[in-house]
């Protein structure tokens, strides 16, 4: 049944999305905020004061509600008019940046950068060993004896 067949009771029963939704499917046109909001109050037999009220909820509702599309910023349209294309970009081979070092290049590179690394946990070592040499060991009765420096 045609949406301006139907007796105003059962409009007001109806969203104001739901009323959007059946004008824009039985007219098979775009509108914008303003137009779709005019059509859904003249339906619903609303004044002007109740159309400046509620035209901001009206447009919150449409963007809530996934039926509804946002064409070119300025008209409402049905999801269901519109497909959807996914492009996939593979990317061109041009523009691809290939590392074309040779293996013995890069092998010489690797041993550059493990020799920097293998010096300094050398070095660590060494470190560490000096720190171990100034411990003692300290038996229970003597840690009354254990003076503190600073």
């Amino acid at each position: 049944m045609s949406i301006r067949k139907k007796k105003l009771e059962e409009l007001e029963l109806m969203s104001y999305t739901d009323i959007a939704y059946e004008i824009i499917k039985e007219d098979k046109k775009k509108y914008d905020t303003k137009k779709l909001f005019k059509e859904v109050c003249k339906l619903l037999e609303l004044d002007e004061d109740t159309f400046v009220e509620q035209i901001g909820d009206f447009f919150t509702a449409l963007t809530t509600d996934g039926r509804f599309i946002f064409i070119d910023s300025k008209a409402w349209d049905l999801k269901e008019n519109h497909k959807v294309n996914i492009v996939v970009d593979d990317g061109d081979e041009e523009d691809i940046e290939i590392d074309e070092t040779s293996d013995e290049e890069n092998s010489e590179d690797t041993e550059d950068i493990e020799d920097d690394y293998s010096d300094e946990a050398v070095d660590d070592s060494k470190e560490d060993e000096d720190d171990l040499g100034d411990l003692t060991i300290v038996d229970e009765d003597d840690i009354n004896d254990i003076s503190i420096e600073e």
